[in-house]
């Protein structure tokens, strides 16, 4: 058999393009995961608490890296979503109340990072906050329904060097890292509702149910455009494909943990320090910024939102659509045309709408930010529990199923989400 030619030095990638080319579902997944939600989320933690949260950013990381680990190689061994593989070990009713949890959260999340969106807009130029709302929402449907996966997986890269924006205020501000890094080793914690309530929130914008359900549809989404087989078919190169999902999964959510580092920094030192300690309004939030942008603060501010928005509305819709889809075994694919999977470009368009009307409610949008990341922390546990128990299954995942340090470490990431979120409840009970 004849040998295939050598690619010509001039056409081979490069470290750099073989490096971007390591990059895919778990380095947007992990942008994703610093929606709207998560800038006011971290942002309020910093206002409130200081630098006393930091260390809730700082654990969450390697349990973040598992969970999503189990997530990417669950849709690349089975070439199937969680919600498809869940089917085949849960009764209906378990799989139903699944579909339904994570469906309500990611609405209220769209509904949240929607009128933050068109509150960013009205901080620049005023206007009707529900009106700009109902403009991204139909922004955001458009581009997922009509634009390829694969340019539109491309376009969201680059939307994820919005958020570079709080690295660059960090090396502005003058930051007492001494300060910062004794209370990130011995916090002053408190058993008051408010500190468990915003370390639940923590967790679940960082540990977030819609992410798992993205990188796993976007894994099998991967393997079907380069027309591969799952990996539990596959005789050879699983090394490296085992290999591509741990790269691109841990600089994904070191990018994300990085991030929210950074922005509950920049609150602490600037919000936290002139004694706003509870923000209300966006114009507080974006305050944070000023020692960076100074009079460009509200327009720097609104291009973060806005930009981690348009990244994160049709990851969130998407994620709702491939869970419906799979438990109602329809076609679901954002490669397929819209009439070739009407029920699950359906399922897209009526999430980012209804959470697009309900910008027209008289919610304050930084608190509807903050209360979706609480939501996202008690959905997440029972999505993990089933996420765990198929990727230990070995009639699922045969010789792929997990080793002992991964499904440790998925197992207390599980653990860790439901511990909190059982504290939280315990002391709004006591």
């Amino acid at each position: 058999m004849a040998q295939k030619p050598l690619p010509k030095p001039s056409e081979r990638p490069g470290l750099v393009g073989s490096f971007l080319r390591l990059l895919g579902p778990g380095v947007i997944a992990g942008a994703a995961d610093d929606d709207p939600s998560g800038i006011a989320t971290y942002s309020q933690a910093g206002a409130q608490f200081g630098f006393n949260q930091l260390w809730t950013v700082i654990l969450t990381f390697p349990f973040m890296v598992a969970i999503q680990l189990v997530a990417a190689r669950i849709g690349r061994v089975t070439g199937k979503g969680v919600i498809a593989n869940a089917r085949t070990l849960y009764p209906t009713s378990v799989v139903s109340v699944l579909v339904g949890m994570i469906v309500i959260a990611n609405t209220i999340n769209i509904a949240a990072d929607l009128a933050s969106m068109g509150a960013a807009v009205n901080l620049v130029i005023g206007g009707p906050i529900a009106l700009y709302a109902l403009g991204f929402g139909l922004f955001c449907l458009v581009a997922e329904v009509f634009i390829p996966y694969r340019r539109y997986a491309h376009f969201l890269k680059w939307l994820t060097l919005v958020l570079f924006v709080y690295v660059a205020a960090v090396l502005t501000i003058n930051v007492p890292w001494g300060e910062a890094l004794s209370a990130t080793l011995h916090p002053d914690f408190s058993w008051s509702t408010d500190y468990l309530l915003t370390i639940v929130a923590v967790f679940g914008t960082t540990i977030s149910p819609y992410v798992f359900f993205w990188q796993t549809a976007q894994e099998v989404e991967d393997m079907k455009l380069k027309r591969e087989k799952p990996l539990r078919d596959q005789e050879s190169d699983t090394a490296n494909h085992l290999r591509r999902i741990s790269v691109d999964t841990t600089i994904g959510m070191a990018f994300s943990n990085g991030i929210a580092v950074c922005i509950m920094l920049t609150t602490a030192v600037t919000l936290h320090a002139a004694g706003i300690t509870d923000i209300k309004t966006a114009e507080e939030a974006a305050e944070a910024l000023r020692p960076l942008a100074g009079p460009f603060t509200f327009a720097l501010f609104s291009i973060g939102i806005i930009g981690t928005g348009l990244l994160a509305v049709p990851i969130l819709a998407g994620s709702a659509a491939y869970g419906v889809a799979e438990a109602l075994h329809w076609r679901s694919s954002l490669e397929m045309k819209p009439l070739r999977a009407r029920g699950f470009y359906s399922v897209i368009a009526l999430a980012t709408l209804i959470g697009a009307f309900a910008g027209f409610s008289n919610l304050d949008p930084i608190k509807m930010l903050f209360w979706a990341a609480v939501i996202n922390g008690f959905v997440a546990v029972p999505v993990m529990v089933a996420m765990m128990l198929i990727a230990t299954n070995k009639s699922v995942m045969r010789a792929f199923r997990l080793g002992p340090i991964v499904a440790i470490a998925g197992w207390a990431s599980t653990a860790l989400m439901a511990i909190a979120a059982t504290v939280l409840i315990w002391s709004w009970l006591a």
